[in-house]
């Protein structure tokens, strides 16, 4: 998440010309609310015609309803997980997946489903008989029991010619409803325990861990995390177990606030959300922690500098470096006030939020800060090198090192904020050899990086060795 500069997905904010749309549909919106009032209060059936139109949206709402229900929940159009995602196209009620593109006969697919199925002797059973009929292998399978029902979830291996549309429609023709496919690769093939063991393996390890451990336990989700004196009215209203509430789910967070997590296009159960609790609360026993781990690396004039992760434990150096970095350093980093500088770093080293990358020398001083954020579902990189301590290749190696964690966590990209006129930032970017979009708008630009399976090892950190000049 950035500081100032960027709205919630990710794009400068301050727009003149979208004010002035949003103002004039303002103003549109206005009159027309009050030609109706006229229309209602002084004309002859106004009454009747309020009563008709509030009929005609009820019914309209009902119909909808129904609509959703009997075809299904669709996925979203991109993929917000912690892991690539598939190539091929997501099954929903307006968007069928295809067979996979040249499947030749005989040849196989792995898929994803989800569909709720009626509580009663028989029913899952007349769904794995329509399923075999269609040459349909199911690999595994997991029941979330419902109040109204049992959602079940398959892992499926299909012939390459069938479409994931026609499983959706063979799924419901033998009774399943709110039915949900995607594509899905290797990776599916773990079995559950075996998964969910590694996830908590992880969040063990490295306090960073929970936000992506959340996501490859939930799926394609949106992870917000709320701090308490941020959260509000939000906040304050989640019980200390959690709530669930459909697409949505909130768990306290270890060290306060709310973790919130979204999933639109998918109800949760109350299976995921007593896995998601379990996690949440593991992480919450084990306390505050980092990989220990440190590089001593050799710049071009000899000194040794120490690479290593950073937390909140790091506040008091972070913020004497603030003090020792000018005015303009700190402004190309936070592109606003220089003085609320200070206020951003408890934030910004949390581990609930991302990872922290902190350069130190022989003597202990911080002297450079790199920062990978989790930005919902995008992932920010930031730097901060002391004024004389630059152009000595520390902001390549941090950005190098960055990428290459956000890579191995299956971002898909990473996106910069800086100003046009910081060439530094720029350069490093450039210096990933990584496909870059830019994007600039009054001053601000955004970099964005996008990483692929070449981004792991050109971007894999170096141990030991010398670093080069920026």
């Amino acid at each position: 998440m950035s500081d100032v500069t960027r709205a919630r997905h990710g794009r400068p904010v301050h727009h003149w010309r979208r004010d002035v749309i949003e103002l004039s549909a303002l103003f549109t919106a206005v009159a027309v609310a009050d030609a109706v009032a006229n229309l209602v209060g002084h004309g002859p059936d106004g009454p009747a015609l309020l009563v008709v139109s509030a009929v005609a949206l009820i019914a309209t709402a009902g119909f909808h309803t129904w609509w959703s229900r009997r075809h299904g929940h669709a996925p979203p159009t991109d993929d917000t997980g912690a892991r690539p995602p598939s190539a091929e196209r997501q099954a929903g009620p307006s968007d069928p997946v295809p067979a996979a593109p040249g499947a030749a006969p005989g040849e196989s697919a792995l898929w994803r489903m989800r569909t709720t199925v009626r509580d009663a002797p028989g029913s899952l059973a007349a769904l794995c008989t329509a399923l075999a009929g269609r040459r349909v292998d199911i690999l595994s399978l997991q029941t979330h029991p419902l109040a109204e029902g049992t959602v079940d979830e398959f892992l499926l291996r299909a012939p390459g010619e069938l479409a994931g549309s026609e499983l959706t429609r063979v799924v419901s023709a033998a009774g399943g409803t709110d039915t949900w496919v995607e594509r899905a690769d290797a990776h599916d093939l773990v079995d559950a325990p075996t998964r969910i063991l590694g996830l908590a393996a992880r969040t063990a390890q490295d306090a960073a861990e929970l936000p992506l451990a959340l996501r490859q336990l939930l799926g394609r989700c949106t992870i917000r995390s709320l701090p308490a004196s941020a959260g509000g009215a939000e906040t304050e209203g989640v019980p200390p177990e959690g709530a669930l509430d459909d697409t949505v789910l909130r768990l306290r967070a270890p060290e306060g606030g709310v973790i919130s997590v979204e999933r639109p296009y998918l109800p949760f159960t109350p299976a995921e959300f007593a896995r998601a609790r379990a996690l949440v609360e593991l992480d919450a026993r084990l306390g505050p922690r980092i990989p220990r781990g440190r590089d001593v690396l050799t710049l071009p004039e000899g000194s040794d500098i120490t690479v290593r992760r950073a937390d909140t434990g790091d506040l008091r150096a972070a913020k004497e470096m603030h003090e020792r970095c000018s005015a303009r350093t700190l402004g190309m980093r936070y592109h606003g006030p220089v003085g609320d500088a200070d206020r951003y770093l408890n934030h910004l080293l949390s581990p609930r939020f991302g990872r922290t990358l902190a350069v130190q020398t022989a003597s202990g001083r911080i002297v450079g800060l790199g920062h990978l954020l989790w930005d919902g579902d995008e992932t920010e990189v930031a730097l901060l090198v002391e004024d004389a301590w630059q152009r000595r290749g520390i902001g390549a190696e941090l950005l190098g090192r960055l990428v290459a964690m956000a890579a191995e966590t299956g971002c898909e990209s990473v996106y910069a904020v800086t100003q046009a006129s910081n060439t530094g930032m720029v350069a490093a970017m450039r210096g990933l050899g990584l496909p870059l979009d830019y994007q600039i708008e009054e001053g601000t630009l955004v970099i964005t990086a996008r990483l692929d399976a070449a981004a792991r090892a050109a971007t894999r950190p170096r141990h030991g060795e010398r670093i080069g000049k920026e």
